[in-house]
């Protein structure tokens, strides 16, 4: 593993610093988590890394967390998270799913051949903007074609302030481009589909073919799942990668504030409808149908906006239930528990 010289190139910041007391400062030192596995954590500190078991006693932990570790490299504390990235679980499972912590940057990277879809930008778009990262839309492959101006216009028209770049993986030169987001304490993500280049995009930055890439499958142009695990990676800049597995599914829940953020220009036309509950569906003075009527808003995007906060609230519902349902079961194994123990007092 990789030795880093100082806490600032491992991503160190105020914001973490300001949670330590004196006596955790000079009793315990920071560690960062650098990479999972299913029952171990590797850490890193100024002086070295090394991996810890995980015991059932510790916090759910993800790569980018910050921790306090005292002199014999014992577990005492996770530091407040300064943005966290996370999406309900795949499948039926009714739980949440960490994908990374203290992140500064998301770049969201989208291929330019059948992968490119708006919407599927709008949801990492309002993933990002929940854990409070800055995103930076990432249009790869732009030297597989002649409508690279075409395909950033689209992406530009989400929101003129959003950052896009249309690159090519492969060429320093052009990917060079993205190291103003990659300083000194900086952490970024790379968040994508499998086969947009995420891992190929890293090799590039580092000047080096660290991760393991894969060519795209040739009839549907889907990618091939080349990280099998999250990792952060220093930089000759100073800063930190993460680079991610390519993510097919992204339930959002709980992320009614990222979703307004990825569509605020719709939230600010709803404050012009007749109704405060207005749905934009068929409402009579509803003014997000009449823009879209007049096409100032796609209807695609009201589309994708309604479906988003649909699965929103469906998400954030079972997730609510299920922890009610988990703090009721505690609740009555305690009472179980303590009643049992009285009866043996008996």
């Amino acid at each position: 593993m990789t030795n880093f010289l100082s806490l600032a190139t491992l991503g160190w910041q105020p914001f973490f610093q300001q949670q330590l007391s004196l006596e955790e400062w000079e009793e315990c030192s920071p560690a960062r988590v650098i990479e999972q596995h299913k029952s171990i954590v590797s850490f890193a500190t100024e002086a070295s890394t090394f991996n810890i078991a995980i015991r059932h006693s510790m916090p759910e932990m993800v790569v980018g967390d910050w921790v306090l570790l005292d002199k014999d490299k014992q577990f005492v504390r996770l530091l407040d998270r300064k943005t966290c990235f996370k999406r309900k679980a795949v499948g039926t499972k009714i739980k949440w799913q960490l994908i990374s912590a203290n992140v500064d940057t998301a770049f969201i990277v989208c291929s330019l051949n059948e992968d490119f879809n708006l919407n599927r930008i709008e949801r990492y778009l309002s993933l990002v903007y929940e854990a409070g990262a800055e995103p930076v839309v990432l249009l790869s492959k732009s030297d597989l074609t002649d409508r690279a101006e075409d395909f950033s216009s689209q992406v530009q028209n989400l929101d003129p302030r959003l950052s896009v770049e249309a690159i090519n993986c492969l060429d320093i030169e052009s990917a060079g481009k993205l190291h103003d987001w990659i300083g000194k304490s900086d952490t970024v993500v790379v968040l994508g589909s499998s086969g947009v280049g995420k891992s190929t995009l890293i090799n590039t930055l580092l000047g080096e073919a660290r991760q393991n890439t894969a060519s795209i499958r040739e009839d549907d142009s889907k990618g091939r799942h080349t990280t099998t695990r999250r990792s952060l990676i220093p930089m000759p800049s100073g800063g930190l990668i993460l680079d991610t597995p390519g993510m097919r599914e992204l339930q959002l829940a709980q992320c009614k504030e990222g979703i307004s953020s990825a569509f605020s220009d719709i939230e600010l036309l709803a404050e012009q409808c007749r109704f405060s509950d207005c749905t934009h569906v068929s409402e009579p003075g509803c003014a997000v149908i009449k823009a879209v009527e007049a096409g100032l808003i796609e209807a695609r995007r009201l589309e994708n906006y309604q479906k988003l906060m649909r699965e929103e609230a469906i998400n954030s519902a079972s997730l609510a239930q299920k922890r009610a349902k988990d703090k009721a079961l505690g609740k009555f194994y305690k009472r179980t528990l303590s009643e049992s123990q009285k009866l043996k007092g008996r």
